[in-house]
């Protein structure tokens, strides 16, 4: 009996040993490339791009989906917007290198919160907010309960509406008080770094994920213990929160555009963008043929002029969208 403790024991602290390895490892690898900011007793982590001279947009802020962190939609849209706005991306609470903050940073009204209260750190007053997947239940959130801080919304295969069905498995058990630390710090490490290529494919599919991308975007920061933990809570409580929220988006007045893709496995587009849009009066809608959970970087320029139609500039969007479609690629 006793051997089997120290063997348990043993595997225990191997387990613990590596997780701490590769977290200190993926750390090491991806430093922080942003700037930790007190909003009111944690820290967000942000990298914030001043307003240029040459500027013609209003102040742009980018919220990430799961899984992610702002090297997400910097790896995106910060090249191709440089000399044009000014800029903030940003890691949610809990992701990335942001702190976790207080238990409301476990719901999308809490992360709205924190987001506007680290705009305001950073001076910025009012924002066009482009968000991302479950990044749209944050910026749907944020346009509710921040109003007078909203600009436009330029929406990207967002997740705001109930959905049959649950979420997968490892997330109802990674936030469980004590399986889930266990699971967070003993499995998921090992598990994510094997699955990670395939995750991340399956994310673009049906279109080509770039080469670079996980090595771009710190994808590896996901799986480390603490991030893969508060991920899966963030996941696990989505659904009955936008259930009780989802009826409020009806007072969302700001200007809108919604992007999503018809073959999307991810977000599906019927459930979420498509009510959403019918929710927001005066929105549009572009739903683009054979893209997937990803137009931040698909079709990346249409995003662009969505961004540039809520900002008051006359953008023929069902004609761009009809060329970005035309030039979307499919992986058989």
């Amino acid at each position: 009996m006793l051997f089997i403790a120290s063997v348990f024991l043993a595997a225990l602290a191997t387990g613990f040993g590596f997780s701490a390895y590769q977290a200190a490892a993926f750390e090491k690898n991806n430093p922080n490339q942003g700037e930790l900011i007190d909003v009111g007793g944690y820290r967000m982590n942000s990298v914030y791009v001043p307003r240029p001279k040459t500027a013609d947009l209003p102040t742009l802020v980018f919220i990430h989906g799961a899984s992610a962190n702002l090297r997400d939609p910097m790896g995106a849209f910060r090249d191709k917007l440089e000399g044009r706005a000014e800029m903030l991306f940003l890691d949610r609470p809990g992701l990335g290198f942001s702190d976790r903050g207080g238990p409301r940073n476990a719901y999308p009204d809490g992360q709205a919160d924190a987001i506007a209260a680290l705009m305001k750190k950073r001076g910025i007053r009012k924002a066009i907010i482009v968000s991302h997947s479950f990044g749209g239940a944050i910026a749907a959130s944020f346009a509710l309960n921040h109003k007078d801080m909203v600009e436009g919304l330029v929406f990207l295969s967002p997740a705001t509406h109930p959905w049959p069905g649950g979420i997968e498995w490892y997330y109802s058990v990674a936030k469980t008080p004590v399986l889930g630390w266990l699971f967070s710090t003993l499995v998921a490490p090992p598990a994510g770094l094997a699955a990670i290529d395939k995750a991340t494919k399956a994310v673009f599919a049906p279109n080509p994920r770039p080469d670079n991308y996980i090595e771009k975007t710190a994808a590896y920061l996901a799986i480390r213990p603490r991030a893969f933990r508060n991920n899966a809570i963030d996941i696990a409580n989505l659904l009955e929160y936008v259930k009780r929220v989802s009826p409020r988006y009806r007072e969302i007045k700001a200007p809108t555009v919604i992007i999503t893709g018809d073959a999307d496995n991810v977000v599906y587009p019927q459930i979420h963008s498509r009510q959403l849009h019918e929710a927001i009066d005066g929105s549009t809608l572009l739903t683009i043929h054979n893209l997937g959970h990803k137009p931040d970087y698909i079709v990346t320029d249409l995003a662009i002029s969505a961004i540039e139609s809520v900002a008051g500039r006359k953008r023929n969007l069902k004609k761009l969208a009809a060329e970005a479609e035309a030039r979307i690629v499919v992986v058989k």
